[in-house]
């Protein structure tokens, strides 16, 4: 192969490992949106969150896989009490109310985690080895290819898990038509709580590898802004659309970034937000979601 094809392969390869970790970042908004209608802005505090208490006790000298299990607990537990103590109140009340509750969730856990952890960057413990792969003259780290071996797991779990599951059928249930499953016996506020922990569960997966590849500090939350555009461009309901959105904003702002942040500087950063604004101008439910049509 040419240099320069060796080129776009690297930059694709790389785009697929970014685009992952925004997969996963993207799945728990599906997930909470998917079944309680709520756009939750603390998503990415959760991951932060999640990446800290792991580095906290891998310092402690609790071994990574141990840690990352303790994490992933804490996390959905976490997320219950936020769902029962936050979130259940607001029922019924105007969704902008119930968005604001969820920003002002974010601003709370970020200054917490400031005061807790305090601003200085981390470098997280990482597990994985430092040399780099290569394989037909392309180079790819191990922690991104943990990430995609991750990634592609958590979609054949979630896909077996709302496929075969009562609980998942229960909340596929709940996700199409709420007062339906009310009477079929399904709890509603049960799905929704589990909802929220699986969710803050996901998160934290997803901040652990992300402060893998990243320095670990409270700006590692801002990294959950990419993953709306892969939510939007995959669709607001779609968890296989979550994955793709993830996997092409990853990979077109890879290409991107190795063709023309040199000439454009910064251009890198702005094409998940071009993205955005064309999927909402084309096809504002996103590739996989399904158009709301309303009758009057």
């Amino acid at each position: 192969m040419t240099e320069q094809v060796i080129y776009f392969f690297q930059l694709v390869i790389s785009g697929v490992a970014v685009g992952s970790l925004y997969s996963l970042a993207a799945l728990g908004f599906v997930l909470i949106y998917k079944a309680t209608d709520i756009m939750n802005f603390a998503h990415g505090e959760a991951m932060m969150l999640g990446a800290f208490v792991c580095y906290a006790l891998i310092v402690a000298g609790i071994p990574f896989y141990g840690a990352m299990l303790i994490t992933v607990v804490m996390a959905m537990a976490f997320g219950l009490v936020t769902e029962r103590l936050v979130l259940r109140p607001m029922i019924g009340e105007p969704q902008f109310a119930v968005v604001m509750i969820t920003i002002g969730l974010s601003i709370f856990l970020r200054s917490l985690a400031g005061i807790i952890f305090g601003h200085d960057n981390k470098i997280f413990p990482s597990p994985f080895a430092q040399e780099s792969l290569t394989l037909w003259g392309l180079v790819l780290s191990p922690t991104h290819l943990w990430a995609m071996i991750v990634s592609a797991f958590m979609v054949l779990v979630f896909f077996l898990f709302f496929k075969y599951s009562r609980v998942g059928l229960a909340m596929r249930g709940v996700a199409n038509d709420q007062d339906t499953a009310m009477l079929m016996g399904i709890s509603v506020k049960k799905v929704f709580a589990l909802t929220w922990g699986i969710a803050f569960g996901v998160a934290a997966v997803a901040g652990v590898f992300l402060s893998n590849v990243m320095v670990l500090n409270i700006a590692i939350c801002l990294v959950a802004i990419k993953a709306f555009p892969a939510v939007i461009l995959g669709g607001l309901e779609s968890i296989p659309g979550a994955i793709i959105g993830g996997l092409v904003i990853g990979v077109l702002e890879t290409l991107v970034g190795g063709y023309l942040d040199k000439s454009l500087p910064g251009v890198k950063d702005l094409t998940a937000f071009v993205v955005l604004f064309l999927v909402l101008m084309i096809r504002p439910y996103g590739l996989f979601g399904k158009p709301e049509i309303e009758r009057v």
